[in-house]
């Protein structure tokens, strides 16, 4: 190749070739980086890069932008993410490096893998060069349109028409002459406020006009109606504003553009997503020139330093400088006096200036995402604020007597932060804050008893034993996700309206709740309540009561009417409701007249009393998973809407005349004893949905897939209007050697989920081609299968789950491995005994604290509602590319052999796993016969909990076990994993045993099991259970029946494999010649056709006493090949050392295991076969070659296929007998003995 002197060996190519590929594969630090020309594209259509536009650099890693530009004859190179913003790389960066790091990353461990996916050109769909800065027409039009057209000035006809060069940027039309339109006068029409209209005496014109009493008007003449079209849709964008602003935002800029300057007039400046540069003509130095400036917006341009010269801006009263890595801050920001909001998040900030303090008109100070361990003492001095923003840093103490000294801070914001204790200087309480924020931290414990004026309360997902606050002013307390045993709170907070107490460990409901005068909504599910308070039940206030999940037996009796409209006491232990519980109290008035939804699934219940007639507003009764035999009477309420009775015993319903108009929703599946008759159906038919079982179809063997395996898959849309769920289900995958399963979730996009539905299979196979390691091949599945969603300029994200499940030949106790790869939030779970085993990590922010770590500290921005940048709770997807590096899609592996204990596999969505616990997923469907419905009885139970967004679930019943069998090796049904991966020991070296003189095949052996006898079809079947093996690795096996659980063995493992040739004669009826008067012995008469018996032994293990003796030059076996086995070969009749098993070169034998290398010994047969050259005129031997039937040791059909058969010239018929008989003769007496039968000589019955 050729090199430029360089020791990073630069060198341009317009192709990738042979030679490139060679350099390469010398070093894994080499690569290549394709460098685009200029792109210029519109907004309809995209002009995509011609092979004269794209270069191929090869370099290193340590070859640095600079070098590569000198090469190219470039400036400067340009890099590009996921199709996005574009920015001038630095001369020290180096391009193949970026890569490097960018596929690593993503999740790309092998450094070889990285080499190869770096030279592959599809990667530019995520990270790209440039050789020149790419640029978009529409996104020029909205920075600067210029042009040299006709102008006229005014309104009247007395001015004449001038070309003039005419320029709209910012807010205002800039018109000036053509040969002096740097130095010459310009005329600037403000046209905010203004007006902009077509011209109906002139084609293709435009009247520009001022706002104003002096308004100016200017008339422009275009040539083309696109051209025209293009000026006023720009200009009427700028027009219609009330104030001056111009948006610049995600442009790629660097600077400012030159004639926005001239636009005096704007108030509001964003530049946001750009790249911009301190000391550059138009760079942050020069915004100064805005005199009128009072908003700007710089966040996310890496600045990495403070512009000290927006210090002199003194109009500003807005300031963003979010997400720019900036470490402190100047004390000239004294200067913005005016300033009233400054926003400095997710930046590396530890402390503020104290001069910070002189800005006191500033009202709102955003320091989230930050490096802070404690509160800035700067905020005592900022009076105006009212709000402590703090979220994401990295406080572990908060010392209450700091917030104490801040009487202006009511609203405190500490979420996602590493507080594990809070301090309390001295007994002064503080009656200033009325807003608290905990969630995510580490709490054990907290009293905060001393915030007198504390309103709400936020401490959701910490580890809080004990919750102490003042009920002086509580109105609001949110603590789900604790380990809560006891809450105290004192006094009794009469203005509480709202608590939520879910995911606890509380036994009782709190007294002062029970004595809250104002409480609307009580949530205390998931806890170990044992009762209900007849004091909360009969509260004059409650209307949200949610007891769901607890160990509750009984309700109490109610006495009086009451006000509640929602009552959830699902998965309890209610074996029956009060009698009186629906009736009418002391007052005339129904105890629960105004209860809306009724929830009482998952209990014991029988009956539900018939007085639940006289809820006349209930519109939701949900009461599946029970035990009722007896249909309740709701469908003479007025106003029910939705009915969920499936999973009972119901056997009848009794209709009314008229069903309620306003019923919209019926679910009756799972009552296997109800039988609904057509005039029912008929009078349900107006239903918009009717859920009720459906006979299953017959089915036949032919729609049987797998013995191993089945599936069904159920997937409901709730109450969206589309399914962005889909599943992937292949049961024979890879040539019917395992199965892959997959469930994708999209969340909102539906194009996503089924992109990856019908090429992730694809994707797999592929990988396993390259790798056999279940973690690599898994990985680099999801990776590809991201780098595809990028390609397909899919920019939204979806979750992932894949199941591969394949024989396990490691693992000899075990007959399949179960490989599960997810991201997201999709989960897969094994049954086992009964027991649910979780096979998938949940990627979400609350969920995973070490991914909201890494999440953080790659100074991304999370949401009060705990989604990364606004959009996502997930961590990791297929997808989201712009969100890189806080999204990615390197997935969690997990591998479990699979047993007999194995029963199910149950593939899941969010929402499915959101409302079904594992336990309840398992039970619920482990003593389902059929997939299909235990899939839709997922999915049936998830709604019926609540669901209502997309729900998915597939369901694998697994049958690993020997009865599942149905290979057939020459007509033997094969025994358990035993039978094909011994685990024998061996005690005593083995020792070379002679064969038959006879033999002509040549063969390598490497067994440990003994030999025995094999009968042919017409009387008897092997006598043994041991492994049955091949003959010459290098040969093909013969087309042999086999299941998943009994793959076809490696050529490694010898296994004893009985040998039959057939031979067809057209001389005599028998196969023999008329000369002899008697058969050979060892021959089978079968009509035609000559059945031959060949077994062929195994030859370890046994005494050399009755062997022959090595020549001097023979080889002597190591110990290494004690363990691994001896591989021997059988010389043909007539070679050297006729009849004598020699060792054969452990490299040839390793070279012939390969296809591909198996010509290289011998020459291949019109079968398929492959024979030793200097065998090939050995006729008996080649007979052997003839391919044999899958049903049996022999089988001897009418009419064989053509290549079936072998034909023995007569001339040589005489030769075949004679050699049939040595065989026969030559064959070694044994001599059996009673004490160590396993030292018997090895027999070798090989007649060929």
């Amino acid at each position: 190749m050729k090199h430029n002197g360089s020791r990073n060996c630069l060198n341009r190519r317009s192709r990738f070739g042979s030679r490139e590929r060679d350099w390469l594969r010398e070093n894994v630090k080499r690569g290549c980086v394709y460098l685009y020309g200029a792109e210029t594209t519109t907004a309809t259509t995209t002009t995509t890069t011609s092979s004269s536009d794209l270069r191929l650099v090869l370099c290193t890693v340590e070859t640095p932008a600079s070098e590569m530009c000198a090469g190219e004859g470039k400036e400067s190179l340009y890099l590009q993410l996921h199709g996005d913003l574009v920015r001038r790389l630095k001369p020290t960066e180096r391009p193949l490096q970026m890569v490097y790091d960018y596929l690593s990353r993503l999740g790309f461990d092998d450094p070889v893998r990285v080499q190869e996916e770096a030279t592959n050109p599809d990667l530019g769909c995520m990270i790209r060069f440039y050789g020149e800065k790419p640029c978009q027409m529409d996104h020029l039009d909205r920075i600067f349109l210029s042009g040299i057209y006709n102008v006229r000035k005014g309104k009247t006809q007395l001015h004449k028409w001038a070309e003039r060069v005419v320029v709209l940027c910012g807010t205002c039309l800039i018109v000036s002459s053509v040969k002096d339109c740097q130095a010459g006068k310009m005329h600037i029409l403000p046209l905010v406020g203004g007006k902009v209209e077509e011209v109906k005496r002139r084609q293709y014109s435009l009247a520009f006009t001022s706002a104003g009493a002096q308004a100016q008007t200017y008339h422009v003449s275009f040539e083309t109606l696109a051209e025209c079209q293009r000026w006023q849709r720009q200009a009427s964008k700028v027009v219609s504003q009330r104030i001056s602003t111009v948006d610049l935002s995600c442009y790629s800029l660097e600077e400012v553009p030159e004639h926005l300057f001239y636009s005096q007039d704007i108030t509001y400046l964003n530049l946001r997503h750009n790249f911009m540069q301190l000391e550059r003509p138009g760079g942050l130095d020069s915004l100064y020139k805005f005199s009128q400036l009072k908003g700007l917006n710089l966040s996310h341009n890496k600045l990495g330093l403070f512009p000290t010269l927006l210090c002199e801006i003194s109009t500003l009263t807005e300031l963003n400088l979010s997400c720019n890595g900036i470490h402190d801050l100047p004390s000239q920001i004294s200067s913005l006096l005016n300033l009233q909001t400054l926003s400095l998040d997710g930046n590396f900030l530890t402390t503020l200036p104290e001069e910070l303090g002189n800005l006191q008109q500033l009202s709102s100070l955003g320091i989230t995402f930050n490096h802070f361990n404690q509160i800035p003492e700067v905020y005592e001095k900022l009076t105006t604020l009212d709000k402590m923003v703090m979220a994401g840093n990295q406080l572990e103490a908060l010392n209450l007597g700091v917030l104490t000294r801040m009487s202006h801070i009511k609203h405190v914001d500490l979420r996602l932060n590493c507080l594990k204790t809070m301090v309390t200087e001295n007994l002064e309480g503080n009656k200033y804050i009325t807003h608290m924020d905990l969630r995510d931290n580490q709490l054990t414990d907290l009293d905060l008893s001393s915030l007198y004026g504390l309103e709400q309360l936020h401490c959701e997902r910490n580890q809080l034993r004990e919750l102490t606050l003042s009920g002086f002013s509580l109105r609001t307390l949110y603590a789900n996700s604790n380990r809560l045993t006891a809450v105290n709170v004192y006094p009794v907070p009469s203005f509480l309206t709202s608590l939520e107490l879910s995911r606890n460990l509380l036994e009782c409901v709190p007294d002062w709740a029970c004595e809250a005068k104002k409480i609307e909504i009580l949530d205390v599910s998931y806890n170990l309540l044992t009762e209900v308070p007849l004091r909360i039940l009969s509260s004059l206030s409650l209307r949200k009561l949610m007891v769901g999940h607890n160990h509750v037996q009984t309700l109490p009796v109610l006495t009086e009417h009451i006000p509640l409209e929602v009552l959830d006491i699902q998965h309890n232990l209610l074996t029956r409701l009060p009698d009186t519980l629906f009736s009418k109290a002391l007052n005339k008035l129904n105890k629960l007249e105004q209860l809306e939804e009724l929830n009482l699934s998952g209990n014991k219940l029988k009956t539900i009393p018939t007085t639940i007639a006289n809820c006349k507003r209930l519109h939701t009764l949900v009461a599946h998973s029970n035990n009722i035999s007896i249909f309740p009477e709701i469908l003479q309420l007025p106003q029910i809407q939705f009915v969920d009775l499936s999973c009972n015993d119901l056997t009848e319903i009794l209709i009314p005349e008229a069903l309620p108009a306003t019923l919209q929703d019926l679910d009756l599946t799972g009552n296997t004893n109800l039988v609904l008759e057509h005039k029912t159906l008929d009078i349900f038919s107006h239903i918009t949905t009717l859920k009720i079982d459906q006979k299953p179809l017959p089915t036949t063997d032919s729609t049987v897939t797998s013995t191993f395996w089945s599936h069904g898959l159920a997937e409901m849309a709730g109450q969206r209007n589309k399914l962005c769920v889909s599943a992937l289900a292949v049961d024979n995958f890879a040539e019917g050697v395992g199965a892959v399963y997959g469930m994708f979730d999209g969340d909102r996009n539906e194009e996503l989920p089924r992109l990856l539905q019908c090429t992730m299979a694809d994707v797999l196979l592929e990988e396993l081609q390259q790798s056999t390691n279940d973690t690599v091949f898994m990985a680099n599945t999801f990776l590809v299968s991201h780098r595809k969603l990028g390609m397909a300029g899919q920019k939204l994200g979806s979750s992932a789950l894949l199941c591969y499940i394949r024989p396990d030949t490691a693992d000899p106790v075990s007959t399949f491995s179960l490989t599960v790869a997810n991201v997201g939030t999709c989960q897969a779970v094994l049954c086992r005994s009964g027991k649910p085993v979780s096979l998938s990590q949940v990627f979400s922010l609350e969920q995973d604290l070490e991914e909201a770590q890494r999440v953080k500290d790659q100074k991304a921005i999370i949401t009060e509602d705990n989604k990364v940048n606004g959009v996502t709770c997930c961590t990791r997807l297929l997808g989201c590319t712009y969100l890189y590096p806080w999204i990615l899609p390197k997935p969690h592996i997990s591998s479990t052999p699979l047993t007999i204990q194995d029963e199910l596999l149950i593939l899941g969505n969010k929402a499915l796993w959101e409302h079904l616990s594992y336990t309840e997923a398992v039970n619920a469907v482990r003593h389902v016969q059929d997939p299909l419905a235990a899939a839709k009885k997922l999915c049936t139970l998830a709604q019926s909990y609540g669901c209502q967004d997309n729900v998915g679930a597939m369901v694998v019943y697994l049958n690993i076990g020997e009865e599942g069998c149905t290979c057939e090796v020459n007509g033997i049904t094969l025994p358990g994993p035993v039978g094909f991966a011994s685990t024998t020991s061996i005690k005593d070296p083995p020792k070379p045993t002679t064969p038959s003189s006879s033999s002509g095949i040549a063969s390598e052996f490497s067994s440990e099991m003994s030999t025995s006898e094999v009968s042919s079809e017409v009387g008897s079947t092997a006598s043994d259970e041991h492994n049955t093996g091949g003959l010459d690795p290098g040969l093909p096996p013969r087309p042999e029946r086999r299941c998943s659980l009994h793959p076809t063995p490696t050529s490694g493992v010898f296994q004893r494999q009985p040998s039959c040739a057939t031979f067809s004669s057209n001389q005599s009826d028998n196969g023999l010649d008329s000369d002899d008067d008697q058969p050979l012995e060892g021959v089978i008469i079968n009509g035609s056709k000559v059945e031959v018996e060949v077994d062929i032994h195994c030859c370890r293990g046994r005494d050399l006493e009755n062997s022959p003796t090595f020549t001097e030059n023979s080889p002597t076996p190591c110990p290494e090949e004690h363990a691994r086995g001896l591989f021997f070969g059988i010389r043909r009749q007539n070679s050297v050392n006729s009849g004598i098993l020699l060792p054969v070169s452990k490299d040839k034998i390793e070279l012939q295991k390969s296809p591909s290398t198996s010509c290289l010994y011998g020459k291949k047969l019109s079968n398929g076969s492959i024979v030793p050259l200097e065998d090939s005129l050995n006729l008996i031997e080649v007979a052997t070659e003839a391919p044999k039937k899958k049903t049996g040791y022999f089988a001897a059909p009418t009419q064989l296929e053509p290549e079936d058969q072998f034909v023995v010239p007569r001339h040589l018929e005489e030769e075949v007998k004679e050699q049939m008989k040595q065989c026969q003769e030559s064959r070694p007496e044994p001599e059996p003995s009673e004490e160590e039968p396993s030292e018997l000589p090895e027999e070798f019955d090989t007649a060929l």
